[in-house]
């Protein structure tokens, strides 16, 4: 008997041979067939979708859970149309605080207010609290005069992390903006968080991520360097799903900080924990490692500078440092997954992954490059040849992509945040929305911006680089479990595979690109459960 028949309904099934269904199965958390393999068999719950459009479930593949859902519970600024908006949202939230509360803010644009908040200002708006409000790009933060003062920063006692940028003004002065690893001179503050935060952040996140058809993420960076925010991170996630509050499947990246060598003959975490450990729902992925920095704060590392600004960015660390550490993971039978922006940052990890390959093959290592947001056209047969998996995010050409015009200039655009390009090099391009670096990264907006690709000021960004809605929804489903090395357990409506699929109220792949994004999320179902939408459809009397 079935635990689950799912009837009336229109499946864009994702799997080649049966590429529609109209009923679905499922047995012990898997989809156990579709239509005339299950007709006959009796379930203990039968629900009608009444014509609702299934898919598998979206997968985001790079995302920061913890951090976003951290965000839910701070000073929203990313609706500030100007200065004296974010000053105004600072002075009310520091008059509810005690003289010594932190107002942390986060979501700030730049580019939108009109320039970095001024420190003078916030120290005024925040009454003499601490007040340390992050850029939308996570790659940027300003702190306070009392933040710099307790970081050291102010008197020079603070010793500014390899790959760190702390600005100052033209007296030498630091305005209070710390980019990419200097922000770990504010981290050393506030971390690590309590584990008990942490899985409330988990929560918040993830409720949020069900509703909109979510039903795997990966956690892009746990443990440590600037992403991190508790050592005990993992542990986290491990209460949170024990405790049930936990409802989607999670592959956790560790941050390469935290790795380690583990004996004589192993290289990892501690008991000698590599990628792959885990089970269905919680388990180890790639270990993360920052190669530089982010386009809008000009601290990518590029081969040719920046337009109208000079400068060539930043590496994560010394080169020899980086390579050394991507060798050292290849080695110990890591997945590799480097943060890579610029061209400059690309060359250097597709060396790494050669000379990894050269010295222990690996064919089906499955690396890959986070971001790959600017690949020059050379650096397309490199990728396919290694088999590097990109993993850019759609979403960022809507919410920045005309910032990230003004950075790189109109000769370099062709080669921002690639798709179709990738695709004719025979690479595989998993969805994801590096949440909470934009402000909505639900899955559908992502799909939509694929297909469009435009910018908030009505651009149109690499117009060859679009791929149609068909595509768009294999990124998310398909191709996101191809690139965890789960190609056989999900991303397809076939027997054997999860049951994990979201019942929506019309077919992403038909309706007008405008309407993609405002498809409602009708249900989501993770191992057969639903997780969102559990009362949306009527149960069928057995």
């Amino acid at each position: 008997m079935l635990d689950l028949l799912l009837r009336d309904v229109r499946a864009l099934t994702m799997n080649p041979h049966h590429p529609t269904a109209h009923t679905i199965g499922v047995l012990g958390g898997r989809i156990v067939g579709v239509d005339e393999e299950i007709a006959d068999l009796p379930a203990r719950q039968v629900i009608d979708g009444g014509g609702a459009v299934v898919t598998p479930g979206f997968a985001d593949s790079h995302n920061h859970m913890v951090w976003y859902g951290l965000s839910l519970a701070e000073l929203d600024l990313s609706g500030c149309r100007s200065a004296e908006e974010l000053y105004d949202l600072v002075a009310a939230k520091a008059a509810e605080l005690p003289s010594d509360g932190w107002v942390i803010g986060s979501g700030y644009d730049d580019f939108v207010i009109g320039g970095h908040p001024d420190r003078a200002r916030l120290d005024r708006a925040g009454g003499g609290r601490p007040v340390w409000l992050k850029h939308r790009s996570a790659h940027m933060c300003v702190a306070s005069t009392e933040i710099l003062a307790k970081a050291g920063v102010l008197d020079g006692s603070a010793r500014v992390p390899e790959g760190g940028v702390v600005e100052r003004d033209a007296e030498g002065s630091p305005t209070g903006l710390l980019a990419e690893q200097a922000q770990q001179l504010v981290d050393a503050l506030v971390k690590p968080y309590p584990v008990e935060e942490l899985v409330a952040a988990i929560g918040r996140a993830a409720t949020r991520y069900a509703a909109e058809g979510l039903t795997h993420v990966t956690e892009a960076g746990i443990g440590g360097g600037w992403i991190g925010h508790s050592p005990a991170e993992a542990a986290a996630y491990q209460l949170a799903r024990q405790r049930g509050e936990l409802p989607l499947r999670v592959e956790l990246m560790p941050a390469n900080e935290v790795l380690h060598q583990v004996g004589p003959d192993a290289f990892g975490l501690d008991l000698g924990l590599r990628s792959g450990f885990g089970d269905e729902f919680l388990r180890i992925g790639p270990m993360k490692i920052f190669t530089d920095g982010a386009l809008s704060s000009r601290t990518a590392a590029v081969t040719d500078p920046f337009h109208g600004h000079g400068g060539h960015g930043v590496l994560g660390d010394d080169p020899v440092v980086l390579r050394e550490r991507i060798l050292t993971a290849h080695r110990g039978g890591w997945r590799i997954a480097a943060h890579a922006i610029g061209d400059r940052a690309i060359d250097l990890t597709l060396e790494a992954f050669e000379q990894a390959q050269r010295e222990v093959p690996r064919p089906d290592a499955r690396h890959r490059i986070e971001h790959s947001a600017m690949v020059r056209p050379d650096q397309l047969s490199r990728m396919a040849a290694l088999g590097v998996i990109p993993v850019p995010q759609s979403r960022f050409l809507y919410e920045i992509g005309d910032t990230m015009i003004g950075a790189v200039g109109d000769e370099r655009e062709p080669w921002l945040y690639r798709h179709r390009s990738f695709l004719d090099a025979g690479l595989v391009v998993p969805g994801s929305s590096d949440r909470p670096c934009v402000s909505n990264g639900a899955p559908l907006l992502g799909m939509r911006a694929m297909v469009d690709r435009t910018t908030k000021a009505g651009r149109v960004l690499a117009p060859d680089e679009r791929v149609d809605a068909v595509e768009a929804l294999r990124a998310y489903t398909t191709h996101a479990a191809w690139a965890a090395g789960q190609e056989h357990q999900r991303g397809q409506i076939a027997a054997g595979m999860f049951a994990d699929l979201v019942l929506l109220d019309a077919d992403p792949t038909t309706v007008p690109v405008s309407e993609i994004g405002d498809i409602d999320v009708r249900a989501t179902f993770v191992a057969g459960r639903a997780v969102h939408g559990a009362d949306e459809f009527a149960e069928v009397p057995t």
